[in-house]
């Protein structure tokens, strides 16, 4: 049964803290049941919900390799997910701005951009995790803790990478006692077990997969295993369990976009998880449907979402074509014309190894390309050349200011968070 369980905090005496940072207190942390064996009960409406999600994601996986191919799109919409992500924890990074950071990384500078730098951490962490896993693989803590550590990988909290805490933590109030505390996860000594149990449950087949990935994120969340990057390691396992199940083998349905936009919503239905009493009871039922028919809606928002953006890459692809004229196929400006939305910026060298042609045949293509106003010279870090496909990174923008409208549209309905400019 899930339940309050009470806790003493020794204050700090120390000068300079204020006596609300300095105090003691008695203190509850919430121990959630385990799910490994929850077993589900979702209404008929939630059901409904969560089919039309998974059918939705489904279609976007079969569907989306006409002219933007499935390695491309899946590539740009990762991207998007992790800037997301990053985005509800507060890193604000615009595209383009993100794209010079990586650009810098790989040529081998350091990069001054210490936010950019946290969200491309980010990225490498959802791709460590998703590439590791294939459908029916096995989600082990390993796994998770493996990309927590790339999450911080080069940032103040390093150290704390890939470890699970030892110690108490919290949500709101004093960043010194848990007091005022908003919520407050469970003691750190019943962290490792609730992890193994949550493993157990992201690894059932008998779930339906939108439901198992909402109830896994939630169960992720609650537990709050780390010191920080909770969300953005949580919402990473959203896209490892819809993997595993093989729903979305190729092409990652940009959810955290949603859920960053409906911010009230989301914290609303992840805190409806956390009942007390048995997981029978009526406040756990109502609590998981409310969060499992949430989730399924932004399912099907990102994924309606992403394929109006794919739309729009396949008619930029269209003008660029029509813009150069002939182009032999499988030449190296056929090829880098396939692959710049997934790679809208580039350097002759990361092109060439992206097309797999060589370095003066890439040379030649991004030359015709700049010459035919699809590319643009700018320069990164000290002295570097880089080339930018301008369109899809304003397309780009344009998803993000999209998905940030609670109408789809911000002329009709404004943003409900920060998001790029229009490029005028």
């Amino acid at each position: 049964m899930a339940k309050l369980i009470e806790r003493v905090w020794e204050g700090n005496p120390g000068y300079g803290l204020s006596r609300r940072d300095r105090r003691s207190c008695r203190y509850e942390a919430y121990l959630p049941d385990p799910i490994g064996e929850l077993q589900i009960s979702l209404d008929g409406d939630v059901a409904a919900d969560v089919a039309e999600a998974e059918a939705a994601i489904a279609s976007l996986n079969l569907s989306a390799n006409a002219l933007i191919d499935t390695e491309t799109l899946a590539r740009l919409l990762l991207r998007a997910e992790a800037v997301a992500s990053s985005k509800i924890e507060g890193l604000e990074v615009g595209p383009r701005r993100l794209l010079r950071e990586a650009a810098a990384r790989e040529m081998g500078e350091e990069g001054a951009d210490v936010t950019a730098a946290e969200v491309l951490g980010n990225i490498d962490a959802m791709l460590f995790a998703i590439d590791g896993m294939r459908e029916g693989g096995e989600i082990t803590p390993a796994l998770i803790y493996g990309a927590h550590a790339l999450l911080l990988r080069g940032t103040r909290l390093e150290e704390h990478g890939g470890k699970i805490r030892t110690q108490q933590n919290w949500i709101g109030g004093s960043d010194y006692n848990p007091c005022s505390a908003v919520f407050i996860p469970p003691p750190w000594e019943r962290v490792e077990r609730l992890i193994e149990d949550l493993c157990a449950f992201c690894n059932r087949d008998d779930l339906p997969t939108v439901a198992q990935a909402a109830l896994a994120h939630s169960q992720f969340e609650t537990i709050h295993p780390f010191i920080d990057g909770n969300g953005r390691t949580g919402r990473t396992l959203i896209h490892l369990v819809l993997r595993r199940r093989g729903l979305s083998p190729h092409v990652l349905p940009p959810i955290s976009l949603v859920l960053a936009t409906w911010a009230k919503d989301y914290v609303a239905g992840l805190v409806g998880t956390r009942y007390l009493g048995a997981p029978t009871s009526k406040a756990a039922h109502e609590g998981i449907n409310g969060w499992v028919g949430r989730f399924a809606a932004a399912c099907k928002r990102a994924v309606g979402d992403a394929t109006a953006f794919e739309r729009r890459a396949r008619d930029i692809q269209v003008q660029w074509r029509s813009r150069l004229g002939t182009v032999r196929a499988n030449s190296a400006a056929d090829l880098l014309i396939k692959v710049l939305p997934g790679a809208p910026l580039v350097t002759v060298n990361s092109a060439s190894s992206l097309i797999s042609r060589s370095y003066r045949a890439t040379n030649d293509a991004v030359t015709r390309l700049t010459e035919a106003a699809i590319l643009s010279q700018v320069n990164v870090g000290r002295r570097n050349r880089a080339f930018e496909a301008r369109e899809v990174i304003d397309a780009f923008a344009a998803l993000e200011r999209q998905l940030a409208s609670p109408d789809g549209d911000t002329l009709a309905s404004p943003p409900s968070r920060a998001v790029p400019h229009r490029r005028k």
